[in-house]
């Protein structure tokens, strides 16, 4: 099984992420081929606007943030969650994207988008001079949950997909809730938060970091939003 990050011979892969903010989830890197390929979206149909709306759609996800203007025809730079040389297929394959600020939120129609070095530059309709993609610095990148790609393997996951899973081990007992993801660089750490009782006797929240590879995790099953683990309670 895998969750589409390097995990070497362990069998697991992992894609990025980072535990969701109230309705917008968040993640980080698919781990995928090198995206270097030019995304034309809809590029010879130029029409519309940057427009306001009052909310996000239910199934956003926070993919990256605009950095800074990019050349002088309203192109943005783009720092993406999921690293722009490992992926960020997301991104580039949506067409349409929220922009949020503050209390701004803002929906684009993507013309464009590429990977450039370590980020991502990108051109929307309505956004046609260097000024205009300049005060869009500051604002995080949404797209559709429905908008990633569709992921090839059945032990593949999106990180987004894991947090608020149940983990229990082969015993069956519960060691509590993914409440996030980590890369440490060889493979991907579950977060998992449970209820405890600190030295006070007052209620509080501990933490298990149990490693996302085959070795431990036995089984993960997205509809009864659980997951088996080889753990011990007590580690």
């Amino acid at each position: 099984m895998s969750t589409r990050d390097h995990a070497s011979d362990s069998g697991l892969k992992a894609a990025r992420g980072e535990e969701p903010q109230q309705n917008d989830a968040t993640f980080g890197a698919f781990v995928r081929k090198p995206a270097t390929r030019r995304v034309a979206i809809d590029a010879l149909d130029d029409s519309g606007s940057i427009e306001t709306v009052e909310a996000l759609p239910d199934d956003a996800i926070e993919v990256g943030a605009i950095v800074d203007a990019y050349g002088l025809k309203g192109w943005v730079k783009i720092a993406p969650h999921a690293h722009a040389g490992h992926g960020g297929d997301a991104m580039l394959a949506a067409k349409r994207w929220w922009l949020v600020k503050g209390n701004e939120r803002k929906s684009v129609r993507c013309l464009q988008s590429k990977v450039h070095s370590d980020t991502v530059v990108a051109h929307f309709a309505g956004c046609d001079d260097r000024d205009t993609a300049y005060a869009l610095r500051g604002h995080s990148i949404h797209v559709l949950r429905s908008d990633f790609p569709k992921l090839t393997g059945e032990d593949e996951f999106y990180w987004v997909d894991l947090i608020g899973l149940d983990v229990v081990n082969e015993a069956n007992v519960a060691l509590g809730q993914v409440a996030g993801m980590i890369d440490n660089g060889a493979h991907s750490i579950m977060r998992v938060e449970f209820a405890t009782t600190g030295k006070d006797g007052s209620a509080t929240t501990g933490e298990r970091l149990i490693p996302f590879v085959g070795v431990y995790v036995k089984s993960v099953d997205q509809a009864a939003r659980k997951i088996v683990v080889d753990w011990d309670v007590d580690y």
